[in-house]
């Protein structure tokens, strides 16, 4: 019988998220709106392609739900399985399912469905988290185990976090009638909102699920409008049109921020925006010189670059890793220096300055790489901003068809070991180059389970990263949303460094509203 080290353990009931004494929590009523800055993909529908980013989470909070995932409580929370415990040989991984839980279709979660969605799983770290698992075994219809090829520290941080969608959830018996097509058009989950529509490009709408485990939602209605244009997503909270929308900046969110009845509120979620280089692969480049991308990097004033795009409320960095990541290592932001940036240039032979191409920005954060284009521009590093639409862009940069410069952003959960899995380790899903060095400590650390030896060989690859300039970082993102005046409860920042509201089943609208 293998011994069990009990991590984490919640025990929910409905009575435990009201006051004692209070009234029964009423039926959901109302509907919340959202204009949301990107087109909405289909693929969020579904949590089997989670990409390393946060944005599909905004989506997976509502209408699924994961084993564990983060919670006001913490980063591996139980959700649908009541408790967890790992084995103190660090192999094995046994999750106890929550009782009488369902999907929106009727049918109980099960430990089939847990084994099934894993096997189904190839969104980020899918060939990391499959090369490391054994096998999965269904011990009873609530009880599954994972058994590790050999002891892994970060599985949990893979597994349980928004690092991957692993951990989420779907009906075996539903996927396997309808299809995979079928499921995208048609979701069904375990999440606190069931599935009403959808229409590409405009709009998606649910409905409460009152049969949630967690507790009943208050408001009965979601809907998440598409509005990629900043503009026209301040114009409808003024005009009342929508109840929340993220991502603002510059003068828009100023305007908010002063607007009687309107809130400005800053999300900060773990997340750099950055410069990838993938041609500093190509030995004919002029970004393989480290030079010429130590040049770029001083040629960016980020602290006017916060301050216009996020009102200063970002933080400039020169590391890819955000500080609040466990095992990150912090570096100040290079100075902003365009003499030294030319000399640079100069030393490297591109006095005159070079064509660099391109410049693709994350979507649709089109006005920040504008400006950087401009600041590289009075050096001599000629660009041309290029935008994409956003699930044509990630897909573009996930399969390397992106040539010249990357603006990139990304800001899931996770730890050191998480992010640099991401962007630079060979099997991270937006790696365009290796370097021997790091491969050989990143697989060393990954199997190391002493603390403090992680975290020295994870400082050592960060600063591996760091003197080689494989990226530039430019800051640590805030992430700001305007809210109306029908909002209670709009749960920012409730689960700690996520971009977007929730838990969703707490959020409120004020009365009579």
């Amino acid at each position: 019988m293998k011994s069990f080290v009990i991590r984490l353990v919640v025990v929910t009931s409905g009575l435990l998220f009201a006051a004692a004494g209070e009234p029964a929590l009423a039926a959901p009523d109302g509907t919340m709106t959202w204009g949301v800055h990107v087109t909405l993909a289909a693929r969020w529908l579904d949590p089997s392609d989670t990409e390393a980013f946060i944005t599909p989470f905004m989506v997976l909070y509502a209408l699924h739900d994961a084993l564990v995932k983060p919670m006001p409580g913490g980063d591996n929370t139980p959700s649908l399985a009541e408790s967890w415990a790992a084995s103190k040989d660090g192999l094995t991984y046994e999750f106890v399912l929550r009782k009488g839980v369902k999907f929106h279709n009727g049918d109980a979660v099960t430990a089939e469905d847990v084994k099934y969605s894993f096997e189904r799983y190839h969104g980020a770290a899918a060939k990391l988290l499959k090369d490391r698992v054994r096998e999965i075994q269904v011990v009873d219809p609530s009880r599954v185990r994972f058994v590790l090829k050999e002891p892994w520290p970060d599985f949990m941080t893979f597994y349980g976090t928004s690092a991957t969608g692993a951990a989420w959830i779907v009906p075996k018996k539903y996927v396997e009638k309808v299809g995979e097509d079928g499921f995208k058009k048609a979701p069904i989950g375990a999440g606190p909102y069931k599935f009403v529509s959808f229409n590409p490009g405009v709009d998606l709408v649910m409905e409460a699920f009152e049969g949630y485990w967690r507790k009943v939602p208050s408001v009965k209605r979601l809907v998440f409008r598409s509005m990629p244009d900043e503009t026209t997503r301040g114009a409808a909270l003024k005009a009342g049109d929508v109840d929340i929308v993220y991502l603002l900046s510059g003068p828009v969110a100023a305007e908010i921020k002063r607007s009687p009845g309107l809130r400005l509120a800053a999300a900060v979620p773990p997340g750099v925006v950055f410069l990838d280089l993938p041609e500093q692969w190509e030995p004919k480049s002029p970004w393989a010189d480290r030079r010429v991308r130590l040049a770029a990097s001083h040629a960016l004033d980020r602290s006017v670059l916060n301050q216009a795009e996020t009102l200063g409320l970002s933080r400039p960095t020169g590391g890819l890793v955000p500080r609040v990541l466990e095992f990150a290592k912090s570096f100040e932001p290079p100075a902003y220096d365009p003499a030294r940036a030319r000399k640079l240039l100069a030393e490297a032979g591109y006095s005159s300055g070079f064509d660099a191409g391109d410049l693709t920005p994350f979507p649709p954060f089109f006005s920040l790489a504008e400006a950087i284009g401009n600041y590289l521009q009075e050096v001599g590093i000629r660009t041309r901003v290029r935008t994409m639409e956003r699930a044509a862009f990630l897909t573009a940069w996930r399969e390397h068809k992106i040539k010249g410069v990357i603006m990139g952003l990304g800001a899931p959960a996770g730890n050191a070991a998480t992010r640099i899995e991401a962007y630079v380790i060979k099997t991270g899903i937006y790696t365009s180059g290796v370097v021997p060095e790091i491969e050989d400590l990143y697989a060393r650390q990954a199997r190391e389970l002493d603390r403090k030896k992680r975290e020295s060989m994870l400082h050592q690859i960060q600063q591996i990263m760091h003197d080689r300039a494989v990226h530039v970082p430019i800051y640590e993102v805030a992430f700001l949303w305007g809210i109306g005046p029908r909002v209670d409860e709009a749960c920012v920042d409730h689960i700690k460094g996520f971009a977007y509201s929730a838990p969703y089943e707490d959020l409120k609208l004020k009365p009579g509203r």
